[in-house]
């Protein structure tokens, strides 16, 4: 959970805090928790909603799709891209983006989730994620392609 928050904030001070915000917030909301999902599903989908609630305080940013945009498949090279890379340095590379990219990628590539999901959690369009989400891939292999990490 904690790494889930590291990966969307980008900071440790503040993934500890909503850590600990939502421990307490599924403590007392044990009632609500329905076992539709399990336990730590539940717990990780608090971090997450938490984790880009306190992005939206600090103002994150995304960038809308132009109107005339078309999508490229990011399915076809996705999975390539990410499986010849290091999963190391591409952590370490997120770091250097900004909050916008970062919670897009994270929630993607680590947490699993499609970009309809992500559209649902972040209450944006699906077109925005999936900008955020090309502009971001992009942003990351320049930075990777610069040895920018650290």
């Amino acid at each position: 959970m904690y790494h889930t928050a590291l990966r969307i904030l980008g900071n440790t001070a503040d993934a500890e805090d909503i850590l600990q915000e939502a421990f307490i917030d599924a403590f007392r909301n044990l009632d609500r928790f329905g076992g539709k999902s399990t336990f730590g599903a539940w717990l990780k989908q608090i971090v997450i909603y938490k984790s880009i609630n306190q992005l939206k305080k600090k103002k994150l940013v995304l960038v809308e799709a132009p109107q005339d945009w078309e999508e490229e498949d990011p399915a076809a090279s996705d999975r390539e891209d990410v499986d010849a890379l290091q999963v190391h340095r591409i952590k370490e590379a997120m770091q250097r983006l900004s909050d916008g990219f970062r919670t897009v990628l994270s929630l993607y590539l680590f947490e699993g989730y499609d970009h309809e999901e992500i559209a649902g959690i972040m209450g944006v369009t699906h077109a925005t994620v999936r900008t955020q989400y090309m502009r971001g891939k992009k942003r990351l292999l320049q930075i990777i392609g610069e040895g920018g990490t650290t």
